[in-house]
């Protein structure tokens, strides 16, 4: 997973007709003026001003949080600090966001910028709205679960994104495991707030959150037993230092009083509150059970898929495209030569052992290696399909263990601007009996390249100057997600899923996007139980028992977001088939690619306006 609602229309690059100059007189011998073409005002030169305004937003923005920083890959003297996680904060944020947009507003007339600053302007309005229309639910979400806790992105943080490269560093990772116990505290006081006002997970919630939390605490330097994970990434990055011996153990020791005296702590306080929470928490789970949950559940939609979508919509979408995907899993079963229904077929394809590798330490080096496959095999083809590729790295590893059983199935950390991390493909092989291999082409295109790696990575790699920062490293889930699952289908145009079962099992998770649809609209809209929604995915897909209800979890804590992904597909799908019937053979994988991963990320209408707008440059 990566990185929705729509504006008025709006001009792009490029794509505004423009008055002509009342200054500028035709030339003697020019034609009569009824019969002389417009002349053009000049397209106005890309602000300098609005530039240096939009670079110090997000210095301000990064000022305000440490983990943006190193996220980025900036050491300063905040590389040993968490984000705060208070109102105090959250307020200060907006009011950031508000400031910066009257001020934006008051000093840029948008008619007198250029087309490209004009789509920057619409960007940053259109992002502070959006924080906007979600804001008055915000005190609905979830401060434990098993998708995004607070439990978990801290030790994940430290092992994935704190570099360490110096023994300032390794001091810094040191305050950060201490200063982890402040973090931990302020959520968990936010979590009882919000207990307070009735907000409480589903009881199945809970035993992932206390199952994460007593992993970070079980091992070594708490007992007798192997490493856990966390202190294991800290021995590892402080054994790979330059430093003398007596550096390193006085690093090790700090690390080891910090994890003893104030993480564990810290933890076991998780551990209380969260069973104290599960006594009390309920059954139900669609977001309909808040006294605001329609019209958050509608606002949701429509932050995530950028669209007007209502609920019922989006579910009719979802029956609409299963249909669909079942008709081109049918000719593919009839194919293979297979005798009977397709959900004869669903149950071959789910329990077959064929399907899947051991569920042992060789079986997961199977899929690791048949990831890695898939990697040479599309880098190969990449520039046939796209005009500029990344330098950054892929680097394919399984997820940790101590966050694997509640972790997704997979997801891509992108790198920093200056390349000192790689982008990471990470792929969950806690059971390898919900991980099959006909799935492992597509999820890798998904994830890795084309998908999400080619995306986040272009984009951290823009120059300077070539879109504002708060462009570059933000997104929009309809479009992200949506590119993802395009990449999966492109694959097929690069030579991949020669196995059919291979491209069944692109199809199978192409099916999962359209499932989502319905399930999400179902537990969110139609008051669907998680069983209900269960059975709906095991009656019309080819999905493992595990991976569906871990998917079903995932669609309760993270309402209509798992929509998004079909809708933004159907629309790049759309949008280069009308470039390809109006273009011809002027059309070009490369121009078309670079024209929707090069500006960055935005909502489906600006998306669609600037590939018009592209297709009508080509034309010309």
């Amino acid at each position: 997973m990566r990185r929705p609602l729509l504006l008025a229309s709006l001009l792009l690059a490029g794509c505004a007709t423009t008055a002509p100059d009342p200054l500028i007189a035709p030339p003697p011998e020019a034609a009569p003026a009824e019969a002389a073409a417009p002349a053009p005002a000049p397209i106005p030169a890309r602000n300098a001003a609005l530039a240096a305004f939009f670079e110090e937003y997000d210095k301000a923005n990064l000022d305000q949080s440490p983990l943006s920083k190193a996220y980025r890959g900036i050491k300063d003297a905040d590389y040993g600090k968490w984000d705060e996680f208070t109102d105090a904060a959250d307020e200060r944020d907006r009011a950031l966001d508000l400031r910066y947009l009257a001020e934006l507003r008051q000093r840029f007339p948008r008619a007198s910028l250029s087309p490209e600053d004009q789509l920057s302007f619409d960007l940053f309005e259109y992002r502070i709205a959006r924080s906007e229309s979600v804001r008055p639910y915000r005190k609905n979400g979830l401060v434990f679960d098993q998708m995004n806790g607070a439990q978990s992105d801290g030790p994940a943080f430290l092992i994935n994104i704190h570099k360490v490269d110096t023994v300032a560093d390794a001091e810094a990772y040191v305050s950060r495991i201490t200063a982890i116990a402040t973090f931990l505290d302020q959520a968990l006081a936010e979590a009882k707030a919000r207990e307070a006002n009735g907000v409480l997970a589903p009881r199945w919630v809970y035993p992932y959150v206390i199952a994460d939390s007593r992993n970070l605490i079980r091992g070594a330097p708490f007992d007798r037993g192997a490493d856990n994970d966390l202190w294991a990434d800290f021995k590892t990055k402080v054994g790979k230092l330059d430093a003398d011996a007596a550096t390193k153990a006085r690093l090790i020791e700090a690390g080891r009083t910090a994890m003893v005296r104030d993480l564990k702590p810290a933890y076991s306080r998780v551990i209380t509150a969260m069973q104290a929470q599960q006594a009390k928490a309920g059954t139900d789970d669609g977001i309909w059970r808040f006294p605001n949950g329609a019209a958050e559940y509608q606002a949701r939609l429509k932050f995530y898929t950028t669209t007007d979508l209502t609920p019922d919509q989006v579910h009719d979408l979802g029956l609409a495209q299963v249909a669909r995907i079942h008709g081109e899993m049918t000719a593919l079963k009839d194919r293979v030569g297979f005798k009977g229904s397709l959900q004869d077929f669903f149950k071959f394809m789910r329990e077959d052992k064929r399907f899947y590798y051991p569920n042992t330490a060789a079986g997961r080096q199977m899929y690791l290696d048949e990831s890695l496959k898939a990697q040479a095999q599309v880098q190969a083809a990449l520039p046939r399909f796209f005009g500029r590729l990344p330098k950054a790295p892929l680097l394919v590893k399984p997820v940790e263990a101590f966050r694997e059983k509640s972790a997704g199935k997979a997801f891509y950390q992108d790198p920093p601007p200056d390349g000192s991390r790689p982008g990471t493909y990470y792929v969950n092989l806690y059971d390898m009996n919900d991980m099959p291999s006909t799935e492992v082409e597509a999820l890798f295109c998904h994830e890795g390249i084309p998908g999400h790696h080619l995306q986040g990575a272009l984009l951290s790699e823009l120059g300077k100057g070539e879109v504002p920062p708060f462009r570059q490293f933000s997104g929009y889930t309809a479009t992200d997600e949506g590119w993802g699952l395009y990449a999966e289908k492109l694959c097929k145009e690069m030579g991949l899923y020669q196995d059919p079962y291979r491209d069944f099992g692109r199809l199978q998770l192409e099916l999962h996007r359209a499932i989502r649809l319905v399930v999400d609209s179902g537990i969110h809209h139609k008051r669907w139980t998680r069983e209900r929604a269960i059975k709906y995915v095991e009656d019309n897909s080819a999905d493992a028992k595990g991976g569906i209800v871990k998917a079903i979890e995932r669609y309760i804590v993270y309402p209509g977001q798992a929509t998004a992904y079909m809708v933004g597909k159907l629309k790049i799908e759309e949008l280069r088939a009308k470039a390809k019937a109006q273009l011809g053979a002027k059309y070009d994988d490369r121009q078309f690619h670079d024209t929707i991963l090069l500006a960055g990320s935005m909502p489906l209408n600006m998306l669609e306006a600037r590939v018009d707008e592209w297709i009508a440059r080509t034309k010309a």
